[in-house]
């Protein structure tokens, strides 16, 4: 009997409308799902943390061993000062590495709760959303860890030749994990541009017209979530950015070309339908007298 409840009510409510409660519901059994898939990533990230955390400290290794302590050695070693700073570090990091590693599974929770209020040719660019997500955030944090090395030589030789840089374990791996999650993140701008396009939410005029903005916000969003300050980071972002941005911006126009022309065709359709011949004219229901003459007929 439960179960036929159940499939009555899914029958009687195809467009997936909830109540606010049933919304909150579904909202923490997602959260907690998001939760249960990163922390099993976490656990793949904690039992490889030695090769992640190598690949982590490659860009302060490319730093000459001349400002790396100590001096002129070949060895690239990490310190941390407090008891508790090599558990945190280790957490910190397998953690992280499980959100990047299952970022397709816990992407495709977060669209699954927002699908049940789209329409069905909406629905139908999930796959190509958590895909299309994926690729964007690896681009972007591949981007930020070959920037590194060159970012790092840049703040650390702006010391000078006669200073060492001794990083703790801790403030490194937050500032390079941080490069990272910031470059993958504005990765996702034209995705999310080209979504709400899709779905009718971001015309192509609004874009065009605000393109120029749009260009000054991305270099000025670069010179501030970058942490570190040199010219070169900031324009390795935003760079990428822009370009990304103007591939949006030019998908949005041609969809909506082809979505006004289609729009164009159906209404030419309709008007060629009206005039179809088994549809009865319209005929006016009061009768005008004939012309008599020529003259009164012209």
């Amino acid at each position: 009997m439960v179960r036929l409840r159940l499939r009555r009510r899914r029958r009687s409510n195809p467009e997936g409308r909830m109540s606010v409660m049933s919304h909150l519901r579904e909202l923490r059994r997602r959260i907690v799902t998001i939760l249960l898939i990163i922390a099993a990533g976490a656990v793949v990230g904690w039992i490889f943390y030695d090769p992640i955390l190598a690949i982590l400290k490659h860009p302060y290794c490319s730093v000459p061993a001349s400002h790396r302590f100590p001096p002129n050695s070949k060895d690239c070693e990490l310190i941390f000062t407090a008891p508790l700073d090599g558990f945190t570090t280790r957490l910190k990091v397998s953690v992280i590495a499980g959100a990047v590693l299952t970022a397709p599974l816990w992407l495709y929770q977060v669209w699954a709760f927002v699908t049940p209020g789209l329409r069905k040719k909406e629905r139908k660019y999930t796959l190509i959303f958590v895909a299309a997500s994926t690729v964007l955030f690896a681009a972007g944090v591949c981007l930020a860890y070959v920037v590194l090395a060159k970012g790092l030589q840049v703040l650390i030789g702006a010391a000078g030749s006669g200073a060492v840089a001794t990083l703790t374990v801790n403030s490194y791996l937050s500032f390079v994990i941080l490069m990272l999650v910031i470059f993958g993140v504005s990765f996702e701008l034209p995705l999310l541009i080209v979504m709400a396009n899709l779905v009718g939410v971001l015309p192509a005029k609004l874009l065009k017209r605000f393109q120029r903005v749009g260009i000054f916000l991305i270099f000025l969003f670069a010179a501030i979530a970058t942490p570190s300050t040199d010219p070169f980071t900031m324009c390795a972002m935003a760079i990428p950015m822009v370009l990304l941005f103007e591939g949006s911006v030019l998908f949005a126009v041609v969809h909506d070309r082809r979505k006004a022309r289609r729009k164009a065709e159906a209404e030419a359709q309709a008007r060629a339908s009206a005039l179809d011949d088994d549809i009865p004219s319209a005929i006016d229901p009061i009768p005008r007298r004939l012309p008599e003459t020529w003259s009164e007929a012209t």
